[in-house]
């Protein structure tokens, strides 16, 4: 689908670029990728349209913003030996990460 394979779209509001901000400053970058952003890294899952997807976690989770949050603090609570580590963010730069990865359709 031509939709896919375009970059992410600029953030919308400060909410979802203070997101970008967060994971572009975040270790995240060491493994995804977001086409149009300088995070181009192939190690895990390409995150451009993320926010269109219906599941995460290679299908183990619903894509929404409660268990993508809890996915990202501690993956290994639902996959025992996933390569992505636990991250640790504060709650408000959380739900901007999760708002931009959301965001991202």
């Amino acid at each position: 689908q031509a939709a896919q394979r375009q970059p992410a779209s600029e953030p919308a509001d400060a909410r979802t670029r203070r997101g970008r901000d967060v994971f572009l400053g975040s270790a995240c970058v060491m493994c995804h990728a977001i086409e149009g952003t300088s995070a181009g890294a192939r190690k895990a899952p390409d995150l451009t349209h993320v926010g269109s997807r219906t599941t995460i976690a290679a299908g183990t989770l619903p894509n929404r913003p409660a268990e993508l949050a809890r996915w990202i603090a501690n993956p290994h609570d639902f996959k025992p030996g996933v390569n992505m580590p636990a991250t640790t963010l504060s709650s408000s730069d959380m739900d901007a990460l999760v708002a931009y990865l959301g965001s991202l359709k």
